[in-house]
């Protein structure tokens, strides 16, 4: 992944992907409306796809989806891991080991 800086500070550039993978894994739920709205994600149900094939290969974190009192689907991340964890990820989504 690649580190671009943004001009106004010198943080790097979260991909869409990555910012949603943060916002799912401190525990908050997303549908789609608000992934448009916070990230810009227009397809929220085929980048869901994509990280439950990701995060399934490690086994650690495991998507789940429920339906919203409005009746849309929220998406959220639980974590399956039962004891110390190998491999962990920092905010710009790089896998290191723990």
């Amino acid at each position: 992944m690649a580190n671009s800086t943004n001009t106004v500070s010198s943080r790097p550039v979260l991909s869409k992907t990555r910012q949603v993978i943060n916002h799912l894994r401190v525990g908050k739920s997303l549908t789609a409306t608000q992934a448009e709205s916070k990230f810009g994600v227009k397809n929220l149900r085929a980048m869901i796809s994509s990280i439950r094939e990701e995060f399934e290969k490690y086994g650690n974190w495991e998507v789940t989806t429920t339906q919203n009192s409005r009746g849309e689907t929220a998406y959220s991340m639980i974590d399956t891991h039962p004891g110390k964890r190998v491999w962990g990820f920092d905010a710009q989504g790089n896998r290191f080991r723990l």
